[in-house]
């Protein structure tokens, strides 16, 4: 099965469609994408009904976790693409990032 990915260079700022994003409570706190909406990979089956309509871009750290949700999601009729490097190459590309710890923005 192919996993519906896009590079952070493919990604347009700004971000045209919703973000989720599937880290632990630690690594959102951290730092993440603003407006992303968090719903742990673990939590996903049981908040599905969350999840956004349309096209989303699922983020983790490093893009495996969110490869895995993007699997799953677009098993279950969901159109969701995955970032490739996660939150680490977001990072690294420089692309803005907000932290819901009062520190500046980081990826843990």
């Amino acid at each position: 099965m192919s996993i519906p990915t896009v590079e952070v260079t493919g990604v347009p700022d700004p971000i045209p469609v919703p973000v989720l994003d599937v880290r632990e409570d630690f690594e959102w706190q951290a730092g993440h994408i603003d407006g992303a909406l968090h719903i742990p990979l673990s939590e996903l089956p049981a908040r599905v009904g969350e999840v956004p309509d349309g096209q989303f871009l699922v983020t983790c750290k490093v893009g495996g976790r969110s490869a895995q949700a993007v699997a799953w999601l677009t098993a279950n009729g969901h159109e969701a693409v995955n970032l490739a490097g996660g939150m680490l190459d977001w990072a690294a590309a420089g692309r803005p990032m907000v932290s819901e710890n009062g520190q500046t923005p980081t990826v843990a």
